[in-house]
């Protein structure tokens, strides 16, 4: 097949990718977020056949922005303050499935903040990737359990008609990444497709075959029963008075030996302790899936994905690396 060039027209903000934003949401905190008081921004139109956000604030966004994208939901109509996701690209022009994708997941305890890690998807971008960098409605905005977790896999399934419209996107191999409560949304992305009818989330129409959690909550039942507040707060429950919903969510009980996982996390991370990763690797290990385990020494929850951080660039290596390299090279201590 001869390659289509795929021509994109994309608004520069005028952000710079190093400055972040310094509020921190709750305890799966965040690096940053929309301005205080700032309204939302819900004016949307359809472009190429995607219902797009109009008038995105400069400072919500940074270099290598294309568009907000609102994606459907299964109930309901969607909330274009918080059913989105921001597209970013490499600039210049692109041969078709040249892009390999990387989709952002923030976490906050399960709240979103996808305006904080503006940063980081810009930054991608600038090393060739294309990134979703997807919001969601959180427990703050009445979400919580099950409609967050419905909501980040119709964010999911609106990526085979994303590409429709921008077919330099490689999606058939993609990553998803996250941080804090987005680390175990991306690793439930990674085994949805292990779910039964019956299940949130279940029949996807993408699934990842790459995840990168950062600081996740990767044994999630552990974490609930050992001080993890904002996961009971989520779901509105203990493991005990729903532990189905629970098992269905829980990274180390639905893991994917065909995804590989890496888990990076701080080892003076008091909110999500390390050994949640530690345990979770093992697992997969045990499993035959591929994995590694990268602990940042001196780094808390949040501080390795600030850019301040002299781990951040290593962060961001480590998320091109494991889009970009081959599955047989993932496995090995390659960063």
């Amino acid at each position: 097949m001869t390659p289509r060039i795929q021509c994109t027209i994309r608004t520069v903000a005028v952000l710079a990718t190093s400055v972040i934003g310094t509020a921190l949401l709750s305890a799966c905190g965040g690096d940053g977020g929309a301005s205080a008081g700032s309204p939302p921004v819900t004016e949307t139109t359809e472009v190429n056949g995607l219902t797009v956000v109009t008038g995105v604030p400069d400072d919500e966004v940074s270099d290598g922005f294309v568009e907000r994208i609102v994606y459907p939901v299964r109930k309901g109509t969607p909330d274009p303050s918080e059913n989105w996701a921001d597209l970013y690209l490499p600039e210049g022009t692109h041969d078709i499935d040249s892009l390999p994708l990387v989709v952002y997941l923030q976490g906050s305890g399960w709240n979103g903040g996808a305006q904080g890690s503006r940063h980081i998807a810009a930054d991608l971008a600038s090393r060739g990737l294309a990134v979703l960098n997807v919001e969601y409605r959180g427990v703050s905005e009445g979400g919580g359990w099950p409609k967050t977790f419905t909501d980040v896999a119709d964010a999911l399934d609106h990526i085979p008609a994303v590409d429709e419209h921008y077919p330099e996107i490689a999606v058939d191999d993609a990553t998803v990444v996250g941080h804090s409560a987005g680390g175990q949304l991306a690793a439930w992305a990674g085994s949805r497709e292990r779910l039964t009818d019956d299940e949130a989330g279940a029949n996807p129409r993408f699934s990842p075959t790459r995840v990168v959690s950062l600081a996740g909550p990767l044994d999630l039942i552990w974490a609930a029963k050992n001080g993890d507040d904002n996961i009971v707060e989520a779901m509105e429950a203990t493991p005990g008075q729903l532990p189905k919903a629970y098992d269905s969510i829980d990274p180390i009980r639905n893991i994917n030996p065909g995804v590989a996982v890496v888990a990076v996390h701080g080892t003076d991370d008091s909110l999500v302790p390390h050994e949640n990763s530690e345990h979770y690797v093992d697992a997969v290990k045990e499993a035959g899936g591929s994995t590694e385990l990268i602990l940042f020494h001196g780094e808390d929850h949040v501080s390795f994905i600030k850019s301040s951080s002299p781990h951040y660039r290593q962060v961001m290596g480590i998320i091109h690396q494991t889009a970009t390299l081959p599955h047989d090279e993932l496995d090995g201590n390659r960063f």
